[in-house]
């Protein structure tokens, strides 16, 4: 049975044109769950941020500093409680099934059963998990798997910050393979083996809690042929090498997370480490991108 959720509080701050997508990307260091609102009238852009109450508040000071000294714009930051009732229900009524892409649909517990002709249909419960597949940077990494499935077809499959468990349902389904997923949050560990089991695939996904490339299950079930993260953009830079090594010859690594503004970073370290460029997806603010190790790789 799925335990009672968190304590939440929303973070909210009210800035210009030019700054959203920088404090856009101070919020996501530590929330799960980022929007972005134009105020009607005027130029100015509300972005809101869900987080358990309290959580990561240094990360938090350190990225809205480096924001500000970046725009030159010092927003009043508002701290919210809510309700975890109250976003629940919000949450699901603003969830209405997902096309992505050609071939993945996701429907919330809350419609009616059914699946959608010609998509593999996936089923969670949106007022569990952060991530419904709203995100843009989660269906960038849907459509680069649909696009991976044209040429490949992997073995040895690992979502690393799994959330709610989407990309490796996905994965699971499209490439009938067994899943390895983590996720360092135990709250996104537990919401990902429901969401398995409620789509039947709990014999396929395997969820443990971990952090990076630290748990031993990770490293002993390496080499990959395929790896999702879509975390943050400094995790995945600092994670670069690790991941390189543990990804097999020949392996595509699908890395998400990052704003467009935050590409190259990501994108030098992990050519540093020895990964190959084959393709990039956006979606709204988001970059999504496909890397290989090439198969000459030691």
């Amino acid at each position: 049975m799925i335990e009672r959720p968190p304590r939440l509080e929303t973070l909210v701050l009210l800035v210009s044109a030019t700054a959203a997508p920088l404090y856009e990307a101070a919020l996501a260091e530590i929330c799960r769950s980022v929007g972005r609102f134009r105020e009607e009238p005027g130029e100015r852009w509300r972005i809101e941020g869900i987080r358990v109450t309290g959580e990561g508040e240094e990360r938090l000071a350190l990225a809205l500093a480096l924001a500000t000294a970046v725009s030159g714009e010092q927003p009043e930051l508002r701290r919210i409680p809510t309700p975890a009732s109250g976003w629940l229900a919000r949450n699901r009524a603003d969830f209405p099934e997902q096309l992505i892409g050609e071939r993945f649909a996701l429907r919330g517990t809350h419609l009616p059963p059914g699946r959608t002709a010609g998509r593999i249909t996936l089923m969670l419960d949106a007022g569990l998990a952060f991530g419904s597949g709203e995100h843009g940077s989660t269906r960038g990494c849907l459509i680069a798997l649909e696009r991976l499935a044209r040429r490949h077809q992997p073995r040895r499959i690992l979502d690393l910050g799994t959330g709610s468990g989407i990309l490796a349902m996905a994965a699971a389904r499209l490439f009938h393979r067994r899943v390895l997923a983590s996720d360092i949050d135990p709250w996104s560990v537990r919401v990902a083996a429901e969401n398995a089991r409620r789509n039947f695939l709990a014999r396929r996904i395997t969820v443990v809690a971990g952090d990076g490339w630290r748990k031993r299950p990770l490293r002993h079930a390496a080499p990959f042929d395929l790896v999702f993260a879509n975390i943050l953009a400094r995790p995945l830079c600092a994670m670069a090498r690790a991941l390189a090594q543990h990804l097999a010859p020949g392996g595509t690594a699908i890395l998400a997370g990052l704003l467009a503004s935050q590409e190259t970073m990501v994108l030098a370290a992990h050519r540093r480490a020895g990964l190959v460029l084959t393709g990039r997806v956006r979606e709204q603010a988001w970059t999504t991108l496909i890397l290989r190790r090439p198969c000459h790789a030691r």
